[in-house]
């Protein structure tokens, strides 16, 4: 018999931010993303490797060391094209430790977008492009092949199930949202509907959101979170079902929710409490999937995503500057590729990646709080016109091309 279990998945991203790109750099200068040193939000490689020393470093640590001292304990793990360029150039070592967590064989990764885009919504062929190079990508760095797929920000449909079903996905992640559940629990497997092969786990966000946002928050009725705690609450929503699937952004730990909030010793602690009872144990994303056949089928006709009070796409398409940054960019494809020049088609999918939209989002109230915190623009409106400013860039270089016969500059 199969014990009850904890699905531990961690989604590893940092987007390459567009600087103030004027419209006098149109035409002039084609780099979109180094912002001088000084301007610590928007220069690309302060804050990775701020980031590194706050979260991916003291994290991969921890990770190694439970990994040692715990023969249950697994987890899975996606990592974005985008963070491994900028890991190879500015942090090596920490690409490195991702290896050694891997080569243990008890650390999956998870196959998504290069980009980190949201591709799936406006190409089909841009959005397996960007699939087929990401998997390439972690098979040559890791040697390990992706059987699970999440789309980005965990934007899932039917669709989009029935895509990686005929693609030879064996599972695919997405958001535990009550409002499609219902009555239904997501600590079990599931099989998407209209698909034949596939198994969809759900994000318990009750309890992975405890972590992401509300740990270090002391105005939240249940603070300081305890390892006793939580682990209570984890048996408790875990009785009677085979699964808990904790999903999260991998930068809650120490960079979302700060080493001084107790967030590393509280993981440690967790995960050695957790492990005590012999009928508790760790599953990869894989592993879930293998133990247990799903026991019904879960309908999505509209996206659901795992951002915002809405769950939807709203976060990325919710007003107007958004939705045409978008439809720029997209529209670009067919000449893009058609050139056939690299960087030219590399700098159009760096465009490409949704934080870009995020930081355009206009939303004030519920959510508005969570989006300034990971801006770093002084407005939606400021992100949208450097946005827009490189898509014209984009443009002109484009012009240029087929004026000349290659690029300039």
């Amino acid at each position: 018999m199969s014990k009850h279990g904890i699905v531990l998945y961690l989604h590893v991203h940092q987007p390459l931010r567009v600087r103030q790109y004027s419209v006098f750099d149109t035409a002039v200068n084609h780099d979109y993303f180094d912002e001088p040193q000084y301007d610590t939000d928007r220069n690309n490689e302060q804050v990775f490797r701020k980031v590194a020393d706050k979260s991916y470093r003291p994290m991969n640590a921890l990770l190694e060391k439970l990994l040692a001292s715990h023969p249950e304990f697994k987890l899975s793990l996606s990592i974005t094209g985008t963070f491994i360029e900028q890991a190879e150039k500015w942090a090596p070592d920490v690409l490195d430790s991702f290896k050694r967590l891997v080569a243990t064989g008890r650390v999956e990764i998870v196959a998504e977008t290069y980009y980190h885009s949201l591709a799936f919504f406006y190409s089909r062929h841009e959005f397996e492009l960007q699939v087929e190079a990401h998997r390439a990508m972690i098979r040559e760095l890791f040697g390990v092949e992706t059987r699970v797929f999440r789309n980005t920000e965990l934007a899932y449909n039917d669709e989009l199930a029935k895509w990686a079903d005929n693609y030879g996905f064996k599972g695919i992640l997405a958001e535990g949202w009550d409002p499609i559940l219902e009555w239904r629990s997501p600590n079990h497997v599931y099989r998407p509907a209209g698909t034949k092969n596939i198994a969809l786990l759900l994000k318990n966000y009750h309890l992975s959101d405890d972590l992401a946002f509300r740990f270090s928050n002391k105005s939240w009725e249940q603070w300081p979170l305890t390892a006793d705690k939580y682990t209570d609450w984890t048996n408790a929503s875990i009785d009677q079902q085979p699964l808990v699937n904790l999903f999260m952004d991998y930068e809650t730990f120490g960079e979302h929710q700060w080493a001084d909030t107790g967030i590393f010793s509280f993981f440690e602690s967790f995960v050695g409490k957790w492990l005590e009872n012999s009928n508790n144990t760790f599953y990869t994303v894989s592993d879930a999937i293998a133990s247990f056949e799903p026991v019904g089928e879960i309908s999505m006709p509209q996206t659901v995503t795992w951002a915002d009070t809405e769950r939807d796409l709203t976060a990325w398409l919710g007003n107007s500057m958004q939705q045409e940054a978008l439809r720029y960019i997209y529209s670009l494809e067919d000449d893009i590729l058609r050139t056939g020049d690299l960087e030219l088609i590399a700098d159009w999918r760096k465009l490409q990646t949704s934080d870009h939209v995020y930081y355009m989002c206009t939303k004030w109230f519920t959510d508005g709080d969570v989006h300034a915190y990971f801006s770093p623009y002084e407005s939606p409106y400021d992100a949208f016109l450097y946005f827009i400013n490189a898509v014209r860039d984009l443009r002109w270089r484009l012009h240029n091309y087929h004026k000349t016969g290659g690029l300039n500059g």
